[in-house]
This record gives C-alpha cells, sequence and structure tokens, in this order.
C-alpha cells in the first residue's frame, strides 16, 4: 500500500520566513510550492524548486488569491477571466523555474480560500479547471472528494487526485472545519497520525461532531504553517512505516 504526502512550501516572503522547508521536506514526497500571491517569492520559488529536486520530492505549483497580507485566507470577489489569468500567471511562473532546475510539475493545487469556495462555488471551480485545462490539461490537480471541484474536473476530463488532510478537522459533509472554529487545527501528531492510519486502513474518519465518515483520499497534506508540522510529520511517517505503508509521490 502507498500514499503520497504533501505539504505546502515556498511559503516566506523577502526578508519573512515562514517554515522550515529544509527539514520538513525530508520526511514528504511532493510539495506545493506558493507562487508569489498569497505567499512566496522569486527568489523563494527558485529555492524551493533546487531542494524538492535535491530531495527526489514531486514539485506542484499552488496558486492563490492575490491576498499577501491575508495569506490567501479571505473570500475574494474575482471575475472569471481575472480568476482564470491569475492561475495561468503563477502556473507560469513556476513551470519556469521547473524547466531551469529540469524539473517536471507534477499537479497543481489550489491554495486556501481559492481552493475552499470551490468546494461548493461551481461557477469558480470551473473557471480554475478551465485555466489548468487552458495551459496545462495533463496537470493533475488535486481535489476534496465530492466537492464542486472534484465534480467539474471529473466532468471536463482534467486529470484529479482525492486530497485529505493531516491536520485538519472535518466535517460530516467532509467538509473541512473553518480555521475560526476551535479545534479546525489538529495540532497533536499522535492524534493527527493515527487519524490518517484510520483513514488509509479503514477508509473512515471521525467528524468533529463524532460521526464516523467513509473517505477516501491518495495523497496527504500537512500544512506548512502548522507549529507542531516537523514532529506530526515524523510520528506520521513512524506509523505508517509501522503498518506497512509506504510513502511515495504519484
Amino acid at each position: 500500500m502507498k500514499i503520497d504526502i504533501n505539504c505546502d512550501m515556498g511559503e516566506s516572503f523577502g526578508v519573512y520566513k515562514l517554515g522550515i522547508d529544509e527539514e520538513v521536506i525530508k520526511y514528504v514526497s511532493s510539495v506545493n510550492i506558493a507562487c508569489g500571491f498569497h505567499a512566496g517569492d522569486p527568489n523563494v520559488m527558485d529555492e524551493t524548486v533546487r531542494i524538492a529536486k535535491l530531495h527526489g520530492v514531486g514539485v506542484g505549483v499552488h496558486p492563490g488569491f492575490p491576498d499577501l497580507i491575508g495569506f490567501g485566507r479571505r473570500n475574494m470577489d474575482i471575475s472569471r477571466k481575472d480568476l482564470m489569468n491569475l492561475i495561468i500567471y503563477q502556473i507560469g511562473a513556476l513551470d519556469i523555474f521547473c524547466k531551469k532546475h529540469d524539473v517536471p510539475m507534477q499537479h497543481i493545487k489550489p491554495h486556501g480560500e481559492l481552493n475552499n469556495m470551490a468546494d461548493n462555488d461551481k461557477e469558480l471551480a470551473t473557471a480554475i479547471v478551465d485555466a489548468v485545462l487552458a495551459v496545462k490539461p495533463n496537470l493533475p490537480i488535486f481535489v476534496k472528494p465530492n466537492t464542486q471541484l472534484h465534480k467539474v474536473a471529473k466532468e471536463k476530463g482534467l486529470p484529479f487526485i482525492k486530497e485529505l488532510f493531516v491536520d485538519r478537522a472535518y466535517n460530516k459533509d467532509l467538509t473541512l472545519v473553518s480555521r475560526k472554529n476551535e479545534g479546525a487545527l489538529i495540532t497533536d501528531p499522535e492524534i493527527a497520525a493515527d487519524r490518517v492510519v484510520k483513514m488509509i486502513l479503514e477508509g473512515k474518519i471521525i467528524a468533529i461532531t463524532g460521526e464516523e465518515v467513509a473517505v477516501e483520499g491518495e495523497t496527504f497534506c500537512v500544512h506548512g504553517d502548522t507549529p507542531t508540522q516537523l514532529n506530526l510529520i515524523k510520528v506520521l511517517r513512524q506509523k505508517l512505516e509501522e503498518n506497512n505503508i509506504k510513502v511515495s509521490s504519484f
């Protein structure tokens, strides 16, 4: 049995450092690299692609809303044309650094509120999918199962990979619990790792309201700004190994 572990990276900006990418990248199999809109800058993108190649880690583009101050976690009302071009622009930015380092771009994962809004907003989900199809029609997109983004990608023939979250709590409808609510972020490494093992071996997760819900995923995300990120990933890798679950990029 194999799974992919992905992590958001390249989220530093100028002199401001966020995350410990150089350490965490040793324990994951794929990275989602910010492209300067919600986080990151050209130097950070260049360095993150470089270290991903060094460690044999898959590289994905992580486009977000143009919201550095809010880290891409605020709702934005953007027209279809503007949104499509914002996404295409960010794909192009990372693609050129991938070419510089001779690294294939492996996937695309919308960031933050752009991703969350695409759970239920079919028009926005369609704009995201159409943007990818316009420039990288064979690039798989990470989707949360049963969301509009998942459904639209499937309808339009864009390859997709189902994503679950290591460090986030779920509602019973499989949407993520809002970060505004207590318990939305799971920082205890043991609890987070046990949840992932249950998701993989049993195909189930306990929702924040206590119900057991069926889930299916191929890649598991740990957020770059989770306070216990490094220890969490180490404990997760250990528990996966104990259960004969291999970690590799898809």
